[in-house]
């Protein structure tokens, strides 16, 4: 499943280009603890998803619960992540799927 332009944002990381957007939580998912998650492809040629899983919850509003952004900067270290454990962004195959500890970050 490719990522769609429209809602989603533009990173280059070593010279390749990738589209990443982050997971929005069905209801039921939100009502629970689910933690936050973001999904990534290179722009060009992109056939292997990465999915990235969080240790941080999803803000919710009506509970006061706030957490930070994810921000270029998490995605370029999920990124490179990935790549070191050798996600091939370029190459057809099953989406690949790694979790990110943002706690200490």
């Amino acid at each position: 499943m490719s990522i769609p332009k429209k809602g989603s944002r533009r990173i280059t990381v070593d010279a390749l280009s990738y589209r990443w957007s982050v997971s929005q939580p069905a209801l039921t998912a939100a009502l629970t603890e689910s933690n936050m998650s973001f999904a990534v492809e290179a722009e060009l040629g992109g056939r292997t998803t990465l999915r990235v899983k969080t240790d941080m919850a999803y803000p919710d509003i009506w509970l006061g619960n706030r957490s930070p952004a994810i921000t270029p900067s998490i995605v370029e270290r999920a990124i490179r992540q990935a790549l070191s454990q050798g996600w091939q962004p370029c190459q057809s195959g099953s989406a690949v799927e790694i979790t990110i500890c943002l706690a200490q970050a």
